[in-house]
């Protein structure tokens, strides 16, 4: 079969440099981006790991305060905006969105690559700034921001120029869920998967503008040395937080909406149950898309605003928790009496459930005006920040990851070895941030480079623990960068799923399906057979 032929499999498509570099296939475009967030996520990681080992012990351990600064701008910024932001809906997002509607591609097919391209640019630029790092830390607070070395401008300009791809892509998924559903696919029977993807877009596309325009007055400030957040200049330091915000707190479930999708898939897969709630879920999604932007004042309660403006703040904070209950609430109740495989991505989805309760229980803390006066910039927001990112974005991540791993590249994985990264992962991750819940109780403020000695057995526990957890992510990317290359062949639809991406060849031709996919008549796909094999497979779920 000719290598350019439509039916071959898309990595067997216009194969060499020229042809992933030109493509307008989305499954391509999906793994440069997985291939390149993953570079930034191993950049950013690196930096945690040498913020943690400076922090193993009172005193200069490695290096000095200026360069401890400078690595935790790094590890934010690049953590934040080169990979998590975009971390699922450019990766899974792209590739999965037109399989699981049934679709051969994205709407707009070029602004899809250029979205990539887009994104390139803006992190070239962005690193322009490790020439003379900037220490402002990942969220460019003014005043200082101003007087800080002038590269900072480098680092926000890479970040605005990143933000015009998040908006291609967020527009050009809308489009594609409303113009490309295949025939029988309707709002009810839409996959759970794709349902966070569309609330991420609509975040995206709302959202974004907002933190653009405030770096460009930031750049602005400093170019033209006029005053807008410099107060020396007459400028209002407190207005670039709420435009920060306004953006920041949405972009919190740019990164974890799509992790409530892939969860929602995987579950009803190896517990061989339809999912609980379907519209509950879906509906759900919408609502924390649209209460996100009416939360960001929790983040300045100790800024000066109003009484009454705290007050409003702190119950829409809980009430913006409600939705996020539903989920949890539906996935728990999908488990409930199911016949559960243990399968890796249900390790991971489970796991999720786990770390994310966490860090939405430790939320309230945070919601609540009394508690968050004392709590307010100490590690506890850090531990409660990263058991949603890391143990939430991240570890949804790497379960949809290995459960569509057949599906992109055709192989399956060692699951020993899968297995085991799994567990490192888990064991490392609460012994690193855990303990930073207790620090913050204790009072240990955050972004410090020093630290009393009361402070240093929990300091050295997680520190502990960041090694565990750094080493588990070098095991599952090695393992999983070795079976796409060397591993084996995988089965058709290797769970047993009914998502009608499992419909395509594995991996899928490039216009991903030989014939027109089907949808089942109603809303909810029949139970089928009770077929499973030593991998625990064999569902049977709600559309979605």
């Amino acid at each position: 079969m000719a290598a350019h032929a439509e039916d071959a499999n898309f990595l067997q498509a216009d194969k060499g440099f020229w042809g992933w570099a030109t493509t307008t296939d989305h499954k391509k475009i999906g793994i440069m981006f997985l291939y390149t967030i993953l570079t930034f996520f191993v950049i950013a990681g690196v930096s945690a790991l040498l913020v943690r080992l400076e922090l193993i012990a009172p005193g200069e351990t490695i290096v000095g305060a200026q360069t401890y600064n400078v690595l935790m701008t790094m590890h934010g910024a690049i953590m934040v905006f080169l990979f998590i932001v975009p971390g699922i809906p450019s990766t899974l997002g792209n590739f999965l969105l037109p399989l699981l509607i049934g679709a051969k591609d994205v709407a707009f097919p070029r602004i899809n690559l250029a979205s990539f391209y887009v994104y390139i640019i803006g992190a070239l630029i962005a690193l322009v700034s490790l020439a003379s790092p900037a220490d402002t830390g990942w969220t460019f607070y003014a005043p200082y921001s101003m007087t800080s070395n002038s590269l900072v401008i480098w680092l926000t300009l890479g970040a605005f120029v990143m933000g015009f791809s998040s908006i291609m892509t967020g527009f050009n998924f809308i489009v594609t869920v409303h113009r490309m559903r295949c025939p029988g696919l309707t709002w009810d029977k839409i996959p759970l998967m794709v349902w966070g993807i569309y609330a991420t877009s609509i975040i995206q596309v709302l959202a974004t503008p907002i933190v653009g325009m405030t770096l460009v007055m930031l750049i602005l400030e400093r170019v033209l040395d006029i005053g807008i957040f410099n107060p020396a200049k007459g400028g209002d330091p407190i207005l670039f937080e709420q435009f920060f915000w306004f953006y920041s707190h949405p972009v919190v479930y740019i990164m974890i909406l799509p992790g409530f999708g892939i969860i929602s898939e995987i579950l009803p897969v190896f517990s061989r149950r339809p999912i609980f709630g379907y519209k509950a879920i879906a509906y759900s999604s919408l609502a924390i898309a649209l209460v996100s932007f009416i939360v960001w004042g929790h983040h300045m309660f100790v800024s000066g605003m109003s009484d009454w403006a705290r007050w409003v703040f702190s119950f829409l904070t809980f009430f913006v928790a409600v939705p996020t209950a539903i989920k949890i609430f539906n996935w728990i109740s999908t488990l409930w009496r199911g016949s559960i495989h243990f399968n890796i991505p249900m390790l991971y989805a489970l796991g999720f459930i786990f770390l994310f309760s966490i860090a939405g229980l430790t939320g309230t803390h945070l919601a609540v005006l009394e508690t968050d006066i004392f709590l307010h910039d100490t590690y506890f927001v850090v531990a409660h920040f990263h058991y949603t990112m890391q143990g939430g974005t991240v570890i949804a991540l790497f379960a949809g990851l290995h459960y569509w791993f057949p599906l992109m590249t055709g192989r399956m994985y060692n699951r020993k070895v899968a297995f085991w990264g799994w567990l490192l992962l888990f064991i490392g991750f609460n012994l690193t941030f855990f303990p930073q819940f207790f620090l913050g109780m204790e009072g240990m403020p955050r972004r410090y480079y020093d630290y009393l000695p009361q402070f240093q057995t929990w300091h050295m526990i997680s520190t502990f623990g960041s090694w565990i957890n750094g080493g588990s992510y070098a095991l599952i990317m090695g393992h999983l960068m070795y079976a796409a290359f060397r591993g084996k062949k995988s089965e058709a639809n290797p769970f047993n799923s009914l998502g009608v991406e499992w419909q395509a060849t594995l991996p899928p031709h490039k216009y991903n399906f030989e014939t027109v996919p089907t949808f089942p008549a109603t809303g909810v796909y029949d139970y089928g057979t009770d077929k499973h094999d030593d991998t625990g497979t064999a569902p049977a779920r709600e559309a979605g």
